[in-house]
């Protein structure tokens, strides 16, 4: 609006620029300027909190360190703490650690999976709208893309998120305490191949789904009631 009000005072010629020219310009710089100055620094806070906490109990408590990699996948679904958690797995391939990649990605294919497994057990707790997209959210879950549960994270942030978190975090804690190991970054289902211990990691998987869906299902409220 502020932009468009500037524009209009400008000559006719510049003003039909302006949505070609002008505006993605100021777009970019303004999200550049908000990148810099709070994403970036806000990013790093977040990351070296995290990272103290993972090498901490990486070294003490290797369990628990699944369970918080785990977790973290699942605050956010692909933002700072996301990231922060997917890096660190990565990270710790390169160290030729492959257990907390295991964890990792366990925790970021729960929370898509859950909630349509959630769908499916409560079906009264859910739109005709939601209910079209489980089956898509939970082969996004299938092909390790949190994301896929973002549209619900949207329209229940409450419930939703904090239920993921739990079933994420048990998700991880079980795969460490399993032994999976994944040596490859990515690929979700596709990569169990070449997984140590495929059949436990599994397990870890539906156990997981299972208490996001239980609980996610027994917080949220029937459609149309208040």
């Amino acid at each position: 609006n502020e932009m468009r009000q500037f524009t209009g005072r400008l000559p006719r010629v510049v003003r039909k620029a302006a949505p070609i020219i002008i505006f993605p310009v100021f777009n970019l710089l303004l999200m550049q300027l908000i990148s810099v100055a709070v994403i970036t620094p806000l990013s790093n806070a977040v990351g070296s909190v995290f990272k103290t906490l993972l090498d901490f109990f990486v070294q003490s408590s290797p369990v628990s360190a699944g369970a918080l990699s785990g977790m973290m996948m699942a605050v956010d679904m692909g933002g700072i703490v996301n990231k922060v958690a997917y890096n660190y797995g990565v990270n710790g391939l390169l160290a030729g650690r492959t257990d907390i990649m295991a964890c990792v990605m366990i925790g970021g294919m729960v929370p898509p999976m859950g909630i349509a497994l959630s769908m499916l057990l409560f079906r009264d707790k859910y739109a005709k709208e939601e209910q079209d997209l489980g089956l898509g959210a939970f082969f996004m879950g299938l092909s390790f893309i949190t994301e896929g549960a973002l549209p619900f994270v949207f329209t229940d942030f409450v419930r939703v998120i904090p239920s993921c978190m739990l079933g994420s975090a048990l998700a991880g804690l079980l795969s460490m305490l399993f032994g999976c190991t994944l040596p490859a970054p990515h690929g979700g289902v596709f990569v169990f191949p070449v997984m140590g211990h495929p059949v436990r990691y599994l397990i870890a998987l539906f156990a997981g789904t299972l208490v996001t869906a239980v609980t996610l299902g027994r917080w949220k409220k029937p459609v149309g009631s208040a």
